[in-house]
């Protein structure tokens, strides 16, 4: 006989050896950094569930929730044109745990405000409920029924797509994986909505129905099925089988059916948002077997709406209580009450199919099945419009943006027009010179302070090598419909490119272009001295600019990553988009810029800037060419090539070269205003050629 202590000790060995399989699984140590991130108190995580993409994670035996990435479930795209991925943690109550960014590709983020404003944004949603209605900024709009979350300034596209992710993600694994999550539909029962009827009454107004299936349909069917249908029922009775069905949770089905009590009883067996069904088989063959197990799926029965089977299973309301009811039944057979959870999708307003299946063996050792469907319809008079589903109807993101960008793009749109009829009857306003002047500085103000500084539509090279690479990859307009501001510049620009050339967005709609010109004019006041680059410099200059953009698209090809950074070539994002608020090389970089222009007259728009080029290899041939010249520009006169012109678009004979030039009219101002332009008075006196303030062709 073996002595306590060696027993003890056997005992004890045997209980680790027992015990060590689970917690050889709830190892914390297993458990990857970023998911013990979300649920600090995990010790194990369990297999990936096959039906949809998610893990759950447990604390020894409870489940803390389930974890899953974004990408997984939605596509959305932000601005940079790729989705944002996020790794969010629910827990079974439907709360968000924690949330972490996978991946992201949003320049804003990435190479202006950093990624921790990015990450105090989504911290938001922690503990808060996915059922809830988030929004975004614009706390004065927002509902008693509402939860505000602070936005991020210049970032107002990017963080509202995010939300998009995060919340539309959530609520597709909420509603597969959660009890009590639904889709709102817009029809509901209505609760004050009941009348007493008898059994009968309920079945001819359509609450319960019937389902009959009689022999001769059977007959029609290949003969497998014929032998099948043999098999369970007696080949001679002309009824193959009978059934009832009804929602017996619904009040005017449950209420005149049961005792108040039984009715009680029901509603406390049913977890928020889930329906019982009642199936009652009278005669003939039935949708259960005799080895049907309670709490399973009955064997020959199938629910589906919408092509989706639904999951219904028996309640198990009968096994230990006998059925009560408060009226007189039919005489059935069998009577089950199934439970349809939340999470199936089932919307009582919509049609559905309830269907009777007959298993058959088309071939040996093969099993299939033959349904008998019945299309069930509740009568519309129980139904009513769901208020809150009215409320929550979502519209797209762009639509949003739009609506609540009214204000902005209505502006936008009255300068283009303007603009438009200004370049339109440019002819005929010349004359006035300082008219011209004035719209012109007006122009260059309002461009640089409402278009840029407050609406944000500063066009980028970022925005061409991005719609090149959807033309590649698949193109979305709604990318680009996300601002709608750019969206409509882009447009206009496009369009104007090869009517006018590049000149009327270089000149007139570029808010960093319009900062230099600024510059120019301050320059001017303050008589600093400006810096000519000779012809030959400048001819070669020109092309730095078409070396950069053919290096940023064909390194966007390579890596967007690597090309959204090198495009900080573009000083645009720190000093229009972010008000010089940035990491100090980058402002350093946006003012030597400046500070270069008042020396140099648009020293970035002539020689480095991406966009320009590209837009000038557009608009190298414009349909109209609108700037007037004269025979004698050129030859004999310079005034316009050497005193007027600040980018040196005027060649040595007179033309303009178009893309270079960003129509500002100085030229034609001068040509149309006989106290500046000095070759009418050369004609009429026969001068010789060298005068004072005329400025023949240069030796050079």
């Amino acid at each position: 006989m073996l002595k306590a202590p060696l027993l003890l000790c056997i005992l004890f060995c045997l209980s680790v050896a027992a015990v060590t399989p689970v917690f050889g699984q709830s190892d914390a140590t297993d458990i990857p950094e970023e998911v013990h991130r979300i649920f600090p108190t995990a010790t194990r995580i369990g297999t990936a569930h096959t039906d949809i993409n998610v893990t759950p994670v447990y604390q020894l035996q409870q489940l803390l929730g389930y974890i899953f990435e974004s990408n997984d479930f939605v596509d959305f795209i932000g601005f940079s044109g790729k989705p944002v991925n996020v790794l969010i943690g629910l827990d079974p109550q439907g709360n968000f745990a924690d949330l972490a960014i996978k991946k992201h590709s949003e320049p804003i983020f990435l190479h202006g405000l950093g990624e921790q404003s990015l990450r105090d944004f989504i911290a938001q949603y922690k503990s808060h409920n996915v059922k809830e209605r988030f929004v975004v900024g614009g706390k004065s709009h927002v509902g008693k029924n509402a939860t505000y979350f602070d936005g991020v300034t210049k970032a107002t596209v990017s963080v509202l797509v995010i939300n998009d992710t995060i919340v539309t993600s959530a609520l597709a694994v909420a509603r597969a994986k959660l009890d009590g999550f639904v889709v709102p539909s817009t029809q509901i029962i209505n609760p004050d909505f009941f009348e007493t009827l008898t059994f009968t009454q309920l079945l001819e107004q359509g609450y319960i129905q019937k389902q009959t299936i009689y022999r001769n349909e059977i007959n029609s069917l290949p003969s497998e099925i014929i032998d099948a249908a043999n098999s369970f029922t007696d080949p001679e009775d002309n009824l193959f089988s009978e059934h009832y069905f009804g929602f017996l949770s619904l009040p005017i089905v449950g209420k005149n059916l049961l005792t108040n009590d039984e009715y009680a009883r029901l509603q406390e067996s049913l977890k928020p948002g889930e329906v019982a069904l009642f199936v009652m088989n009278t005669q003939g063959f039935s949708f259960v077997s005799d080895e049907f197990i309670p709490q399973t799926a009955p064997e020959f029965f199938r629910l589906s709406q919408s092509a989706f089977t639904i999951d219904a299973r028996d309640l198990d309301f009968y096994s230990f209580y006998d059925p009560s009811f408060a009226q007189t039944m039919p005489e059935f057979k069998v009577l089950k009450v199934l439970r349809i959870k939340s999470q199936g999708g089932l919307s009582l307003d919509q049609e559905m199919d309830i269907s009777i299946s007959l298993p058959y063996s088309p071939r040996f050792m093969e099993q299939d099945e033959h349904l008998f469907t019945h299309t069930f319809v509740l009568p519309s008079k129980l139904f009513m419009e769901n208020p809150e589903a009215q409320q929550s109807v979502d519209i797209p993101l762009w639509q949003q943006l739009w609506q609540s960008r009214w204000l902005e793009l209505g502006v936008t749109l009255v300068y283009l027009l303007a603009l438009s009829l200004f370049f339109g009857f440019q002819r005929k306003l010349m004359k006035y010179t300082r008219l011209v002047h004035v719209v012109r500085g007006a122009s260059l103000l309002f461009v640089l302070f409402f278009i840029g500084f407050y609406a944000q539509g500063q066009l980028s090279v970022v925005n061409i090598y991005t719609l090149l690479l959807d033309l590649v990859d698949g193109f979305s307009v709604e990318v680009y419909l996300l601002d709608p501001v750019i969206f409509v510049l882009w447009c206009f620009v496009f369009v104007s490119l090869f009517i006018v050339g590049r000149g009327l967005y270089c000149g007139w709609l570029c808010p960093f272009g319009a900062l230099q010109e600024i510059m120019a004019v301050v320059a001017q006041k303050l008589k600093i001295r400006q810096i000519r680059i000779k012809p030959q410099h400048h001819k070669h200059a020109q092309k730095i600019k078409y070396v950069v953009l053919i290096g940023l698209v064909a390194i966007s090809f390579y890596s967007l990553t690597v090309a959204e950074k090198l495009a900080e070539i573009e000083p645009f994002k720190t000093s229009i988009t972010l008000h010089f608020v940035r990491y100090w090389p980058f402002v350093l970089y946006a003012l030597l810029l400046l500070g270069l222009s008042l020396k140099i007259h648009k020293v970035y728009c002539r020689y480095l800037c991406p966009l320009g080029a590209g837009l000038a290899i557009l608009g190298r041939f414009p349909l109209v060419k609108i700037l007037e010249r004269r025979k004698e520009c050129g030859s004999p006169c310079q005034l316009c090539k050497q005193k007027k012109c600040g980018v040196d678009a005027i060649e040595k004979d007179g033309s303009i070269d178009y893309a270079e030039c960003v129509q500002c009219f100085e030229c034609v101002v001068t040509l149309d205003n006989p106290n500046l332009c000095k070759i009418d008075k050369y004609k009429k006196n026969k001068v010789p050629t060298r005068v004072k303030n005329f400025y023949p062709v240069s030796a050079e």
